[in-house]
């Protein structure tokens, strides 16, 4: 070698092909392609068939339309936590399902097709439209790197599973849950049928408020209640009711007073009225009147009294009387005190009414399904409800019987399919009952009501986060009869035949069950449609009975996968004893939604869960808060995202957020998300290529021989892996990322990497110094690509085709990387907060120009030798390779009474290969340019590293 001799070739420079940009957009279909042709899942599932499972069911997202960015974040966070658990060693299968059936596939076929087509028509069209769109989403799906049995997805509408709930139906009617009620139920009018609690949502509603006048039938028996003479009366006498549907007071049949409550009679010049006692100051107020109380006295004297209809005058169809009734549900909080009921378009009062003997027969139910009075219905006949209500005020003005309106915005529930304010409607629909009572052909009764079963199940069951438990909790105790049968065509039969004179069920209908649920395990729901009464019944009973065709509500589908799925179509994805699956994990919305209806068949069928836990996570949202939608134009394109960035960017976004509460993103978060994946990738870089001619059956060096610091990185490793695996078990991510974010800035990269640089690049490419620093790496390699697989699987496997041995990361468990030296631990702890303190030193040399890089200061570090002694012993123990800590060319500890740094710029002359300020550089007149320590690695024994 000469002084013209190029150091540079002498060093162990790094080298990998594992490029510093991921470029992800065009290298992510490769990869999701790959594991596709090579079949991954399937050799997956066979490395892990023996081990214990751990099951995830899948909740069927709706098969219409692309995915959104919810569908997004549903279906990575259970990719990331079937994968975790995959690594803990478990067969951790999953199985994408779709739920197929219900009202928005139909209303898409109505849309192209026009509506009012055969029922036959409508099923056909629906089955290649949900099929279709199954398509699209599963490719989207996959190429956000989910992992799962793409082949062999699960379709509420495949034949089996169509029929399976049948079945299940079935076992639901034995334990005596069923029954068939006229009930008012939620209706709304673009669906045109039923809906169930779990479609309901509430949002505000601008509606007109109304006090009106029904005025006494006999008014001296009111007067008698009220303990008054039955005088002559010269002013009229009314009960005032106060309501915030107009619509409903056509409908009226009774008024309802609560016993308890307190009631007067109050003499205006418009007459007397009778109001709740606490509310006729505010009473007279609003109707602009002056009055007197005549007399007061309890609801209870006043049931029995009748009243007539406020337009009894105006049309004979209304000259009916409204009988007081009482009940508790009457309540002077606003209003009146008293309300007027309208059986067949409120719970309450149905119930009031049908306790009071008035018959199902006898109750009015005017308002059809479309949203319209009956045409002949008397003044309002063939109006639509909401635009009824000016004409109904009108009308009660002209009567004399409106004393006040006014508008008012509230609460109101509507559709969550189309936004629209629902009502309810009587209409005779089949139930499941959560309470006591007799179903209909009960075969092996249940011993506790279903509301006790489920509310039990509830306190089995762990919730992610907790305050999902109590969510859910309130909802099953509070929750009405369950109505599961719906007014139309694609969905699974109510395979039923009603006597037409009685509408009782045929004798042999659970019988007729199971053949229903073999003809449609052949031919689908379509070979049940199209079969006939007489096919069924026989011709002697066929004419006697009517064909049902209601269909199960969807919930009842979804809600039933838990056996349709795991015990058959899927047979054995499950657990066989005990809850079916693990986990369900779904976004908040379906505490009231899938994991309700879920709750309610298993305690149905089998008188539990079927689930272990629920895992809940937000919706995604903007930065401002604002939810994610097309209207709004602030949604993050799951599609765009994937070919602008790559779905790896996607991926961490989820793993990064705390799921617990609304997502939020857009540019600049996803930005922000870009630069952490760049750290971590970077780090993942060095770390490959400094192990790349690293073979640990040749190379690797006992953990007892390795050197000090590299220990030390081995137990931080380790320490780190028990934080991840904590949180892994209890299915947190954001922390994860932010820790490994932190560990790959400053424990590698800002320290750990930072040090070793040194020894890796100069010392002899097989000195133990070298190897026991390429030991460490290739120990932190294989625990970081496991740690970072669940939620970057592109980059682990990646990483891992470059690394690893085996076909993919997937078939590897966390790396066995002993357990952490707390006590090696705390002290390397207190040596790095020694070593920012330098650093602040050395920085301000810099800043000042006195100094290049921290190899160019010399340091004197006054330590106290204190009582203990810790920080003295620590950094004196590490002898002469503490300037290798602080990468300074010198560093001098002394004793002090505190601690002190200071900081001077080496007079020596800089090394040309290790960059050290050293004064023997140019000891060797062969090579004036280096130090001693340099060619004693090139050329002689190589020095001596003990602890850095």
């Amino acid at each position: 070698m000469t002084d013209k001799t190029d150091y540079r070739a002498t060093l162990n420079l790094p080298d990998t092909p594992f490029p510093m940009r991921g470029d992800l957009p065009k290298r992510e279909p490769g990869w999701v392609k790959e594991w596709e042709d090579k079949g991954l899942y399937k050799k997956l599932r066979a490395a892990r068939c023996e081990h214990e499972k751990f099951v995830l069911h899948d909740g069927p997202p709706y098969a219409n339309g692309q995915i959104h960015m919810g569908h997004a974040v549903n279906k990575i966070l259970k990719d990331m936590i079937v994968k975790a658990r995959q690594l803990k060693g478990l067969d951790a299968a999953y199985i994408p399902g779709w739920d197929c059936h219900g009202l928005p596939i139909e209303n898409a076929i109505e849309k192209k097709h026009g509506r009012n087509l055969p029922r036959d028509d409508m099923q056909a069209k629906s089955r290649a439209f949900a099929t279709e769109q199954v398509a699209i989403q599963m490719a989207d799906f996959k190429r956000l790197g989910v992992l799962g049995d793409w082949e062999h997805p699960y379709r509420t509408m495949d034949f089996v599973n169509e029929a399976q709930e049948i079945r299940a139906f079935k076992r639901v009617i034995e334990r005596g849950f069923v029954y068939r009620g006229l009930k008012p139920v939620y209706w709304c009018f673009d669906c045109g049928s039923s809906l169930a609690e779990f479609e309901i949502e509430y949002a505000d509603k601008k509606s007109h408020t109304i006090d009106v006048a029904f005025r006494a039938d006999q008014p001296e028996q009111v007067l008698l209640a009220f303990g008054l003479p039955p005088t002559r009366l010269e002013k009229p006498l009314f009960a005032v009711i106060w309501t915030t549907t107009p619509w409903t007071i056509p409908a009226n049949q009774a008024l309802n007073l609560n016993p308890q409550l307190e009631y007067s009679l109050v003499e205006t010049e418009r007459g007397l009225l009778v109001l709740a006692s606490v509310l006729v100051e505010r009473c007279l107020e609003r109707y602009g009147l002056a009055g007197t109380v005549l007399a007061t006295v309890a609801g209870e004297k006043l049931g029995g009294l009748a009243f007539q209809h406020p337009l009894h005058d105006a049309d004979p169809g209304y000259r009916r009387l409204s009988p007081v009734y009482l009940a508790e549900y009457a309540t002077a909080e606003d209003g009146t005190g008293i309300v007027h009921s309208s059986p067949a378009y409120g719970l309450d009062d149905f119930n009031s009414c049908v306790a009071h003997g008035m018959k199902y027969d006898d109750i009015l139910n005017p308002v059809q399904g479309h949203g319209s009075y009956a045409p002949d219905f008397p003044l309002f006949g063939g109006q639509n409800i909401w635009k009824a209500g000016p004409q109904i005020i009108e009308a009660l003005r002209q009567a004399g019987r409106l004393f006040a309106t006014d508008t008012i915005t509230h609460s109101y529930p509507h559709c969550w399919r189309h936004k629209t304010p629902v009502i309810y409607r009587a209409a005779a629909q089949w139930f499941i009952r959560m309470d006591e009572g007799e179903g209909v052909f009960t075969k092996d009764k249940a011993p506790r009501t279903l509301r006790q079963m489920a509310l039990d199940a509830i306190e089995d069951t762990s919730f992610y986060p907790e305050n999902g438990k109590a969510r859910l909790r309130d909802m099953i105790a509070g929750r009405p009869d369950w109505c599961i049968s719906r007014q139309r065509s694609w969905g699974v039969p109510l395979p039923f035949f009603l006597h037409k004179d009685t509408g009782e069920l045929h004798p042999r209908t659970m019988e007729i069950l199971d053949l229903a649920a073999d003809m449609v395990e052949r031919g689908g729901i379509e070979a049940w449609s199209k079969a006939t009464a007489q096919d069924i019944l026989g011709a002697q009973d066929a004419p006697h009975y009517t064909k049902s065709t209601d269909i199960l509500e969807v919930w009842f589908d979804s809600g039933t996968t838990h056996t349709t799925v795991l015990k058959h179509s899927h047979a054995g994805a499950g657990h066989e004893n005990g809850p079916e699956a693990d986990l369900y994990l779904e976004g908040h919305d379906q505490h009231r939604g899938w994991f309700h209806s879920s709750l309610l068949t298993a305690c149905a069928m089998y008188g539990r869960a079927p689930y272990r836990g629920l895992l809940t996570h937000g919706f995604t949202v903007d930065s401002q808060g604002r939810k994610m939608s097309k209207s709004l134009g602030n949604g993050v394109d799951p599609q765009e995202t994937s070919k602008k960035l790559g779905a790896e960017i996607i991926r961490l976004w989820v793993a990064a957020s705390d799921y617990s509460g609304d997502i939020a993103g857009d540019d600049k978060i996803l930005a922000r998300v870009v630069d952490a994946y760049r750290r971590i990738r970077n780090t993942l870089r060095f770390l490959l290529a400094n192990t790349s001619d690293f073979d640990p059956a040749r190379d690797a060096v006992p953990l007892a021989e390795m050197l000090e610091i590299d220990r030390y990185a081995m137990s931080r490793a380790a320490q780190f892996q028990q934080e991840v695996l904590a949180h892994y078990e209890v299915y947190e991510f954001h922390p994860v990322v932010a820790k490994l974010q932190v560990y790959c800035s400053e424990d590698l990269g800002a320290f750990y990497l930072d040090v070793l640089k040194d020894r890796l690049y100069t010392t002899a490419p097989k000195s133990l110094a070298r190897r026991s620093a390429q030991t460490a790496l290739w120990n932190i390699t294989h625990a970081m690509l496991r740690w970072m697989a669940p939620f970057l699987s592109f980059t682990a496997e990646e990483a891992w085709k470059l690394f690893g041995t085996s076909e993919s990361i997937f078939f590897e468990t966390y790396a066995e990387i002993g357990g952490p030296d707390t006590a090696l631990v705390e002290k390397w702890n207190r040596i790095r907060a020694i070593r920012e303190l330098v650093n602040k030193e050395i920085e301000a040399l810099r800043e000042a120009g006195q100094v290049g890089s921290s190899l160019q200061a010399n340091v004197e570090l006054a330590v106290p030798q204190d009582t203990e002694g810790a920080l003295w012993t620590a950094l004196a123990s590490l002898q002469d390779d503490l300037k290798f800590v602080f990468i300074t060319s010198a560093l001098k500890l002394v004793p002090g009474d505190g601690l002190a740094v200071r900081v001077t710029p080496s007079q020596a002359a800089k090394c040309e290969r290790c960059w050290h300020w050293r004064d023997d550089v140019g000891h060797d007149g062969a090579h004036p340019t280096i130090c001693g320590r340099c060619t004693s690695n090139l050329f002689g024994a190589g020095e001596d590293r003990k602890f850095a």
